[in-house]
This record gives structure tokens, sequence and C-alpha cells, in this order.
């Protein structure tokens, strides 16, 4: 849900969806008035209202465009045409500028115009009131540093900004056996396929959607993946199984340019569309862990980690350009950590043993 707030003169402009909980909010502050033609709240601009606005709403996406901000939307266009420049990704595009757009949003200045003191304050915004992720947070100071270095050249107002250390987390893994009940629970051919490809190759979701038939090599058993993440190309394995359901998927829909089209045959099926697919698949699974779709890919390299495949081959079919990072599924694997006997079991079996003998 979110709010906008609008500027002309001295005078705030707010709209919202409707919601008792939001008018009475609205109605905390002062000389607010409602203006039923233009379906629009007028608040006096002021500092005190301006930054009760926000904290008002700070649960909300707050949208704030300033009236006579051109300044930001050259910045913005600027920053989008530095970025195309550079050959990021569409990802890397649509993560920097959200997370510019929502600095501006927080800070409502130009952005020509921020200091250390603006950075440092929507980064502790950003861990104290919002509560999101370091990782979240690191990527906004990388977004940030990208539009003071490269757009604005001022590097020296991110420089001395803190990251907050990177947290340690462990990867959601799925059992083998609830990987086959989330297989099981697909009956649509097409759904099947994908679902089927993103386990047996680890592959991430974004990869999965954009093959097209000349990246599957049936002869030598491979996938081709073009230009994965970190504009990369690699090739991973490819299942008989995966394989035989592709064929059986091919047969009934007859793809053309994209293995997996879009509705209407346009462009290739959306992200969001496999997560959906995934979450349907884990409901009738009955399968109550927190996980995504990019679990499949977790899992994967687990399950070979598991089977004895030698952690390089793994780094590879990944596409990890770091050992480091796949060094992360040996802390998840379960033939590692079942080997270890609990020391309550020792003193238990122990104490038995002693009771017999008495």
């Amino acid at each position: 849900m979110s709010v906008n707030i609008g500027k002309s003169g001295n005078v705030l402009l707010v709209s919202f969806d409707y919601s008792p909980e939001r008018v009475v909010k609205v109605k905390t502050l002062k000389g607010y008035k409602w203006n039923p033609d233009k379906k629009i709240w007028t608040i006096p601009y002021n500092d005190e209202n301006f930054n009760n606005l926000k904290r008002l709403f700070s649960n909300d996406q707050l949208n704030i465009d300033f009236e006579g901000n051109l300044c930001n939307k050259q910045i913005f266009m600027k920053m989008e045409e530095e970025i195309r420049l550079k050959g990021y990704s569409f990802k890397t595009k649509k993560s920097y500028m959200g997370h510019v757009k929502r600095f501006s949003s927080y800070i409502a200045k130009n952005l020509d115009k921020i200091t250390n003191e603006d950075v440092r304050a929507y980064i502790f915004f950003l861990l104290e009131s919002k509560e999101v992720s370091h990782s979240y947070v690191n990527q906004a100071i990388s977004s940030i540093k990208f539009l003071c270095k490269d757009v604005l050249n001022q590097s020296i107002t991110i420089n001395s900004v803190p990251r907050p250390i990177r947290e340690n987390k462990l990867p959601n893994v799925l059992s083998i056996q609830e990987v086959a009940k989330i297989l099981a629970a697909l009956n649509n051919e097409k759904h099947k396929a994908i679902l089927f490809l993103v386990y047996s190759a680890g592959l991430r979701v974004g990869e999965v959607v954009k093959l097209k038939e000349e990246d599957i090599d049936s002869d030598r058993m491979l996938i081709h993946v073009v230009q994965g993440k970190g504009k990369k190309d690699r090739y991973t394995v490819l299942s008989q199984i995966a394989l035989e359901q592709l064929r059986k998927y091919y047969r009934l829909y007859k793809p053309e340019k994209w293995l997996f089209p879009g509705q209407n045959n346009k462009g290739y099926i959306t992200e969001r569309t496999v997560e959906k697919i995934f979450e349907n698949a884990c409901n009738i699974a009955k399968i109550n862990k927190k996980v995504s779709v990019h679990c499949l890919r977790h899992s994967f390299a687990t399950h070979l980690l598991e089977g004895g495949i030698d952690l390089r081959y793994i780094q590879e079919l990944l596409g990890h350009a770091s050992s480091k990072t796949t060094e992360i599924y040996t802390h998840v694997t379960q033939k590692s950590l079942t080997n270890i006997e609990s020391p309550l079991d020792r003193i238990m079996v122990n104490d038995v043993k002693y009771k017999k003998q008495q």
C-alpha cells in the first residue's frame, strides 16, 4: 500500500487508498483539511508536519514527488543511462533505481544536495524503523554509492557511511522426500517441466524462464545457461527424467522462441508465475517450511554434496564465482551432520549399559 505526498506552494498534498486507520493518522496533523473534489488531504507545509507525516506512514511505501523537483527526475534519467552504459542487468537496474527512488522519497530534497548525514539517517531508518535485513541495507548503500560516484561525481558523500555486518544465514533446504512430494503435486505438464529443470539443474528462476530450445543439448545431456547472473554463460547437467518431461511438454505446447512462453505467447513466462507454481505445489504437498522456489536450487546443491560430488564441480554447475559461496552447503548437508552422535545419546546408552550390569 502506498501513500502519495506532493507539494504545492506551502501546502502538502496527501493521497492514499482509503482506510479508517490512515484517516485517523492524517487527522493528528496540524491544520489538515479534506478536499472532496480532488479527493486529497491538504496539510500546511513545515518541518514538523512533514516529519510527522513520514513517521506516521513509515510502514507504507511513500511516494514523495514535490512540485518543481525536475532536478531529481533528470538525475534518475542520467542514472538509468549510466546503468545501461555499464551493461548492468535489468535486475540490477531495477534494484538500483528502486533503492535510490525510495531514498529520494525519504529525504525529500534534490539528490545533488544530499549529505553524508542524509545517507546515515536513511540507513538508520531502514534498520530501526523498517527492520529490513542487513543484505537489503547493503543493497541500498551500493545503490546510493553508485548514484554518488558514477552519476553525481560526489564520492565523498558515501565514503564514511558504515555497512552493517553481513548476516551469516544458512539456506533453506528441502529433503529429497519433500522435493519428490512437491514435484508429484504438479499436474500441468508445463509446470512440471519448469520445476523439474529448476531442481535437476540447479537453475535460478531468472535462468529457467529465459531458456530457448537451442539451450537444451540432449546429445551431451547439458543445458546451456546464456548470460546468467553476472552476465556469465555456463553449462549445467540435463537430467534424463527432466528431458523426458520436457519432450512431453514440447509435444503438447509446441513453443516457438522461448521454451516457456508467457500468457498469449508474449515474451517468456514471468518469474512471479514460476514462484506461484511452486507455492501452489507446496500447499498441495503440505510442505509447511518457509521456502521459495530458489530453495530447489539450494536443495540441488546440497543433495549433490550428500551424494559425494566434489564441491568444485557443484560450484561450476551453480555458476558461483567464488568457492566460498558454494561452501555454505557444507553447513546444511545431512551427510556430515547425521554422522555426529549427540553426547546425550552417548550418556543415556552408557547409563543403560551400566544399569544392566548391576
